[in-house]
């Protein structure tokens, strides 16, 4: 326990002289001098005014009563940004204005002559974009190749459509103009070319990336810190794939039991907060060396990470909540391995990927790796290029209560093999739910777009001892072994070619029971391996409702099916309340359902662990997405308050 007497506040004020020593009447002037001075139990309050400084803390708390909080003081804006402000603007040649800037404003980290690369980033592909970014009153513009790229941009009107991913060049929204700019860098300055259109940049706020993070320490293991009550942005972060460093604008850097809350995180390069790993398990090996595919090299970053302590002991156990997290180019929370046993909730995420600059395979709202024992519940997911995805060794993993709308696909889970609870959720977006896994248990959820599932045999991934980081072995993914209770599925149009379904029709000829499957496996005759690729993995369905001519498993017993219109959709008002409206159908109501628990969820046949809590003690999904108690004849889908007719229900 922390000695009470030795706590102390130490108070920061951007506008106080140098020399104070942190006393309310003396306060040191920057997060830095307070950092280096905090000790166990310390709170260091910051008053508002802007920050332009990495914090780079120097120690961490000893355990859960001791950590050492940040915080803004009461009432008061305090911003930490990463950039700079740029000034001495010169039109050049119509609306192209120049300036110049010392290298000595980076501190030796020039983000603009640092490429944005690493493991399964694939676009832009003929030219590499750099880690800055310029920023024109608050807003990123986009960087251009050259300079005559930069005077060629003009006003256009456009957009994006289904074939998004091909898109290798800066995308707006309709009647959006785009800015563009391009810097080159020399021994002594970096200069600046950028198309500021009708603005005048001596007249505006120009700021351009200055440093990589905002709040992030150099040492790993400092653990046990709060951050709360901050704006953070404009931070020129690396591509955070889970073979690389993943360094983002805030995180503890492999370390335990951080809190991120009440914060406003935007404009990351990359990503907004970082959960991940560090760079002595790898760092973009793939990319650097070329002997040998990404997926080997993860392979043995989770290996190495075993060999270098990696326990929940020691990592992970993190609280990120009550953030909004926006306008990011890869991720708002990014995490491999040091996510594990973590907790991230009542989170607003948005405007992540969603400019289309660069694309590689690690972009999500929510991006995790080895997300064991995690729980993500209760946030808001809108206008991603994706909402969540869930990548390797998912296990233990529950994602609970969350929302989303607005996204090019809402959720993705990919080569892990449970259990993995995905619960109460509304997935309002044209297109739902990738399904490139197996083991995961679908229950109360509302599906209002497109699915898709798909096996994965040529890609074997670990799982864990029940609770642990242990690796217990490691398999394909077969697809199925799921189970899907008493959902909501809406039917209608695929929004792309080949995600056709908008149910559960995918898994029809399946065994039903774990006896039936190894059944039919061994009838085959004498074999091993192959035997087992030959049948489908079983599945549980039933209890599930099929709207606007969605199409269910062939052999669920209880199900109710309407192919009239039901029209549910989600939206959102001009103050951000987020409603699900629909039409529902009194047969709804009528389905044979139950409470869904771990005793009913069973195991999965790869990973012999139930679905449960962290803890081990049974979990009962017996409240919906707003926290109403489900009555003893539960109603389908994510909303117990639903009724016969017309239905305007608050989600946010």
């Amino acid at each position: 326990m922390t000695d009470a007497a030795k706590i102390k506040e130490i108070h920061v004020d951007c506008n106080a002289l140098q020399g104070g020593d942190g006393a309310r009447d003396t306060p040191v002037n920057t997060i830095q001098a307070a950092a280096d001075i905090a000790q166990p139990g310390d709170v260091v309050i910051v008053h508002g005014g802007v920050y332009r400084e990495n914090v780079n803390p120097k120690r961490g708390g000893y355990d859960e009563y001791s950590r050492i909080t940040y915080t803004v003081a009461e009432g008061e804006h305090a911003i930490i940004k990463g950039s700079e402000i740029l000034g001495n603007w010169d039109l050049v040649d119509g609306t192209i204005w120049h300036a110049s800037v010392a290298n000595d404003v980076f501190h030796g980290c020039n983000p603009y002559a640092l490429p944005l690369e690493g493991d399964w980033l694939e676009r832009p592909s003929d030219w590499k974009l750099s880690l800055g970014n310029v920023y024109l009153n608050g807003k990123a513009l986009y960087e251009a190749p050259s300079v005559e790229a930069v005077k060629a941009a003009e006003r256009r009107d456009t957009g994006f459509g289904p074939d998004w991913v091909n898109i290798t060049e800066p995308v707006a929204r309709p009647e959006e103009t785009i800015y563009q700019w391009h810097a080159e860098v020399g021994d002594c300055t970096t200069e600046f070319w950028v198309n500021f259109h009708d603005y005048d940049p001596n007249a505006e706020l120009v700021e351009i990336n200055a440093r990589r993070t905002c709040f992030f320490p150099d040492r790993t293991g400092l653990n046990y810190i709060t951050v709360r009550g901050f704006e953070m942005a404009q931070a020129a972060c690396p591509w955070a794939p889970p073979t690389g460093d993943q360094i983002g604008l805030i995180g503890p850097h492999w370390a335990k039991g951080w809190i991120i809350e009440n914060n406003d995180i935007h404009d990351a390069r990359c990503s907004a907060i970082s959960l991940g790993k560090e760079d002595s398990t790898g760092d973009n090996e793939a990319t650097r060396w070329g002997r040998k595919p990404g997926y080997q090299t993860q392979l043995e970053t989770v290996f190495r990470a075993r060999h270098n302590g990696w326990d929940m002991g020691t990592i992970g156990s993190h609280i990120v909540r009550n953030n909004t997290l926006h306008d990011c180019g890869q991720n708002g929370v990014v995490g491999h391995l040091g996510c594990v046993n973590s907790i991230i909730e009542n989170n607003t995420i948005y405007n992540i990927g969603e400019r289309h600059e660069f694309f590689g395979h690690e972009i999500a709202g929510v991006k995790l790796h080895a997300a064991i024992d995690t729980q993500i519940r209760n946030n808001h997911f809108h206008d991603c290029s994706l909402g969540i995805w869930l990548d390797w060794e998912a296990q233990g993993t529950r994602v609970s209560s969350n929302v989303f709308h607005s996204n090019i696909r809402d959720l993705m889970i990919e080569v892990t093999s449970g259990p993995c609870l995905v619960d109460n959720n509304v997935f309002g977006s044209d297109y739902n739910f990738d399904n490139v896994a197996q083991g995961t248990a679908l229950v109360h959820n509302l599906f209002c777009g497109s699915t898709q599932r798909r096996a994965t045999l040529n890609r074997f991934t670990p799982y864990h001892l029940p609770h642990s980081t242990e690796v217990a072995g490691y398999a394909c993914v077969y697809s199925g072994d799921d189970r899907i209770y008493q959902n909501i599925f809406v039917g209608g149009d695929a929004y792309l070619p080949g995600v056709t379904s908008r149910g559960t029709e995918t898994y029809d000829g399946a065994p039903t029971s774990e006896n039936e499957y190894i059944k039919r496996v061994h009838a085959q005759g004498i074999g091993d391996l192959e035997l087992f690729e030959q049948v489908p993995q079983p599945v549980y369905v039933d209890g599930n409702v099929y709207l606007n001519g969605a199409q269910s498993f062939d052999r669920e017993e209880h199900r109710f099916s309407d192919n009239g219109d039901a029209h549910i959709v989600v939206t959102e008002d001009a103050d951000g309340s987020v409603w699900l409206e629909g039409e529902i159908p009194s047969g709804v109501f009528e389905v044979d359902t139950s409470y869904i628990d771990t005793a009913k969820l069973g195991v999965p046949r790869i990973v012999w662990q139930h679905y449960e809590n962290h803890d081990g003690t049974p979990i009962v999904i017996n409240r919906d997405v707003t926290g109403i108690a489900r009555g003893a004849h539960p109603v389908p889908g994510p909303v117990e308050s639903l009724k016969p007719g017309s239905n305007r229900i608050r989600l946010a």
